[in-house]
């Protein structure tokens, strides 16, 4: 498992590897230059959330399986994803193009929250995870220390990250209002939401969850 250390001061993060969830090879990479101004929110909607390593890193399959396969991209659509074990999953990772907002893909760093959030607010872990993560980018450059953090529905006619988990990050640092000229008009076509087809129905928590190597 991929070890970040994340600086003095900075909480500790557990970051799993492409090779430790099995990621299917990317058709290609491309990459962008210099720390992403932008940190955009997702939800997974589907799959749902998971609480075991083994379900989340099957939940990662799910979600690329149907970006490549489906949809024909070249990889999962997402820089990262968060489980609700506490672990962070490598997708694309930092200064990759995503698949995940159109005009922000080569500017920004796409992380989804695995699950629905429209109504329920995500596990501590998950929120810890997601704030641990932007920390180390911006601790190694990654992310510009002045970056703007949206959510998904700031820049596409969408749900997503859901209203419960919105209204979460409407409270981070870094949270940015954006208008029209920043973003997209009111009048983008609807994207079809969040769903994995192939994903497992949901979980329930287990009470001892894995442990995982810290930082």
């Amino acid at each position: 498992m991929q070890q970040a250390n994340l600086g003095d001061g900075v909480a500790t993060a557990r970051l799993l590897s492409r090779s430790d969830w099995g990621a299917r090879l990317p058709k290609s990479v491309e990459h962008f230059q210099g720390p992403a101004p932008y940190v955009i929110i997702h939800h997974s909607y589907m799959p749902a959330v998971c609480y075991s390593t083994p379900d989340c890193m099957k939940s990662m399959r799910d979600m690329q399986d149907f970006h490549q396969l489906e949809r024909g991209w070249n990889d999962i659509g997402y820089s990262f994803g968060i489980g609700g074990d506490g672990m962070i999953y490598t997708g694309r990772g930092f200064n990759v193009i995503g698949a995940h907002a159109p005009k922000y893909n080569d500017k920004s760093v796409g992380i989804v929250l695995i699950g629905d959030w429209r109504t329920e607010l995500p596990p501590k872990q998950m929120l810890d995870a997601a704030k641990n993560l932007i920390a180390f980018g911006v601790f190694k450059g990654y992310i510009d220390p002045a970056y703007k953090l949206l959510g998904h529905r700031q820049v596409r006619d969408t749900e997503c990250p859901g209203g419960r988990l919105f209204a979460e990050i409407s409270s981070w640092p870094h949270f940015t209002h954006i208008n029209d000229t920043e973003g997209v008009s009111s009048t983008t076509a609807p994207v079809v939401p969040h769903v994995h087809p192939q994903a497992a129905a949901p979980q329930k928590p287990h009470q001892s969850p894995p442990a995982a190597p810290k930082v």
